[in-house]
């Protein structure tokens, strides 16, 4: 549990809202890119990577669907194994499926470097998170637009990364939910005041007009299938995407 986790009104206090943050000399790091291969080419995936790359992608975003846990089917670790060889890039893998622990040191063995569980998707989330980083790559927690924030509480201090979905996960190409800003610039202050590393990430319906607010809501890993692989120059709008970035700074909650 979290050194700050006495109640208020019979919440934690590390959760309530009622909390007065300040600003804190948190330094931030330069933005992530990690555009979703979902929105690739797949019939020349090769050349998706070619553009990600060109573009100062740092991370390549792997969106693994099960048809059970979101309503459609993607890829596996075929996918991440036949990228690996393509790309010294970091692979993100982003598993939406129920059971992963049944298939995590699939994906490990294919070649993931992160990997990102769904809260709402496991029994025994910490066993999930110590289960990925015994196998040597880091953990991720990922939670849906309507999962409250204050379920992180146990988890927060163990995990690498806070994926903030801002889409209902399921499909690419869907409106983006406005809830993201709240949640990231309160999830940055808790992780600033707790002293940890956790990076913030999020992915859906972000583009090159809303980058930049997402990252000064504090956001430092950025999603985008669609928003990259539709347009009509991938590289260039993920350029784009890292200069509208350089230019915010963090807003104050």
């Amino acid at each position: 549990m979290l050194t700050s986790a006495a109640h208020i009104n019979g919440l934690p206090y590390f959760f309530n809202e009622n909390v007065n943050f300040t600003n804190s000399n948190h330094t931030r790091g330069n933005v992530i890119l990690s555009p979703s291969l979902l929105s690739a080419n797949f019939a020349n995936l090769a050349l998706s990577v070619r553009q990600a790359e060109d573009g100062g992608a740092n991370w390549l975003h792997v969106d693994v669907m099960d048809g059970h846990f979101v309503p459609n089917i993607t890829v596996g670790p075929v996918l991440v194994e036949a990228l690996r060889p393509l790309t010294k890039l970091t692979l993100d893998v982003h598993l939406m499926i129920e059971d992963p622990d049944a298939y995590i040191p699939q994906f490990v063995n294919a070649g993931a470097d992160i990997i990102t569980v769904h809260l709402e998707a496991c029994v025994h989330l910490n066993r999930t998170i110590a289960h990925i980083k015994s196998l040597g790559v880091k953990a991720g927690v990922a939670l849906n637009p309507a999962t409250p924030l204050g379920m992180l509480e146990e988890i927060l201090a163990d995990v690498d990364l806070v994926l903030l979905m801002s889409v209902n996960p399921g499909f690419g190409g869907q409106a983006f939910v406005d809830s993201l800003y709240r949640r990231a610039q309160t999830l940055r202050k808790w992780i600033e005041r707790e002293g940890l590393s956790s990076t913030i990430e999020a992915d859906g319906g972000i583009k090159l007009d809303n980058v930049a607010k997402v990252y000064e809501a504090g956001v430092d890993a950025i999603v985008s299938g669609s928003g990259v692989f539709e347009t009509s120059n991938p590289a260039e709008t993920l350029r784009q995407m890292r200069r509208a970035c350089e230019v915010t700074k963090l807003i104050e909650v």
